[in-house]
Parts: C-alpha cells; structure tokens; sequence
C-alpha cells in the first residue's frame, strides 16, 4: 500500500501537479492539505478522470483538507472537523476509513508569532488532536499531513536562525511528542533517525537550492501500520518545476 501526503498550497495552482503525482506514483491514498477551494469548487471531475475520487473539507481561500483514493476503493464514514479545535470552520482536520484503516489529513495552524492568540490556538489544536489519537485504541490509524512542528533540531536547517519562532518552541515539540505518546510512531523518523528530511522550503531567495528547509510533514502510524512500514521518504522533484508546492510530498510504503 502506497500512501502520500501533500501541502499543495491551493489545488487551484496546483491541481496539474497533483495530476502529475498521481500518474507517477499511482498511490493508494493521497492526503492533501492547503487545498484553498469553495466546497462547490473542488475538483472531483478532474480527479474521477485520473481514476481517483475524494472527501474534502473545503473552506475557500484558506486552508482545507482532502482524502483520496482510486475509483474502486471506498471512502466511508467521513467526519469533518475536531473535537475541542478553537477554530472549527477553518476546515483542518478530515477523518475517514479507507480498507479498515481510520485516515486523517491535517493541517495544523501556524501560529505565526510565540505568545500571540494563534499561537495559544495552535497549542490547544494539537491538545485536541491528541485527544483524538487516544481514541483510537488498538486499532489501526494514520494521521497525515502538515503539522507545522519541527520536533527536534534536526528537523531545522538552522537551528540558531529560529530561536524564538514557531515551530521550534518547547511547547510546540513536547505537544508534537505528546501526538507520539497518544499510541503513534513518526513514520519517516522511524526509518531515518539521523537525515534531516526536508519537506518545507520558503519560496524566497532559493533556500531550496540552499538545502535552507523544515521536516514539518508527516506521517503518524498506529503500531499496527508501523510494522508494516518498509519504505518512507520526499519526492523532491515536486518542489520543482512549473508552479511548485513550497512543501514537496512525503511518500511511504506499508507491505
């Protein structure tokens, strides 16, 4: 099973590279983020067309989440929405069960500044997310997507350049390594404990080619789906190209 997840920065912009991903990869979920599209404006011809089908939680310009999957799997029992989120209609968090497994796409606030009310609102969305990893008991579950934590320095390119900046915040890791405590493994860490894996780079003054990027998409595995990881890494070519992504997809295989 082949599964991707994807901060696309607006289907809109993006939608012939995510149509492009799909043709090269052909995986059997995609989880997107930053989708950026009115409810009545997603792209199911498009996708149908590529032979996949979605549930999305869409809230226009900013944000939203999608689940994908080819024509012939099913998408059941979707929810929208987390419970104790502080902002429930900026469209974050998107359940489903894709083959037996409880799939989640999430794109966690910013926070934009230490100490400002986002950044107390990013703090109580990974509380609640947390939460609801602890739900899910035994059972097999994934959650993916764009967290916005870099959970140790390795997931920085400087780490003295982002002292005192989100991301990087005690409060912000311990929360991250609380999501792993709630029963969840950090996929790509799992099987590169000493590779920095980038998936996150400014648009501005080429820190892509400067290798100047953040780990902050991810994919959290139930221990079940964990032991069946056997391959999980970045697609650099997608933060390449015509109209790029700033994040590039991470990719992981589970036998």
């Amino acid at each position: 099973m082949k599964i991707a997840t994807w901060n696309v920065n607006s289907l809109n912009a993006r939608l012939p590279r995510v149509l492009e991903l799909l043709e090269l990869h052909h995986p059997d979920l995609l989880l997107m983020q930053e989708t950026k599209t009115e409810p009545d404006a997603f792209p199911d011809a498009e996708l149908a067309a590529a032979g996949y089908h979605a549930v999305h939680h869409s809230a226009g310009r900013w944000a939203g989440v999608a689940i994908a999957a080819p024509l012939q799997v099913a998408i059941e029992d979707p929810c929208a929405g987390l419970d104790g989120e502080p902002a429930a209609d900026e469209a974050r968090w998107l359940e489903a069960t894709v083959d037996g497994i409880r799939v989640a796409a999430v794109y966690v606030p910013n926070g934009r500044a230490v100490g400002s009310p986002f950044y107390e609102d990013k703090l109580r969305f990974l509380d609640a997310m947390a939460e609801r990893l602890r739900t899910f008991g035994g059972s097999d579950f994934l959650v993916a997507g764009d967290f916005n934590v870099c959970p140790t320095d390795l997931d920085v390119y400087d780490p003295a350049a982002f002292v005192g900046s989100t991301h990087v915040t005690p409060p912000e890791r311990e929360r991250f390594a609380a999501l792993v405590q709630a029963g969840s493994v950090d996929a790509f860490r799992s099987l590169h404990p000493d590779e920095p894996g980038f998936t996150w780079w400014d648009y501005r003054a080429g820190h892509f080619h400067k290798k100047m990027g953040l780990r902050i998409d991810a994919f959290l595995l139930s221990p079940g789906l964990a032991g069946r990881l056997t391959e999980c890494g970045i697609d650099r070519n997608f933060r390449k190209g015509k109209k790029p992504s700033d994040h590039a997809p991470l990719l992981a295989d589970l036998r």
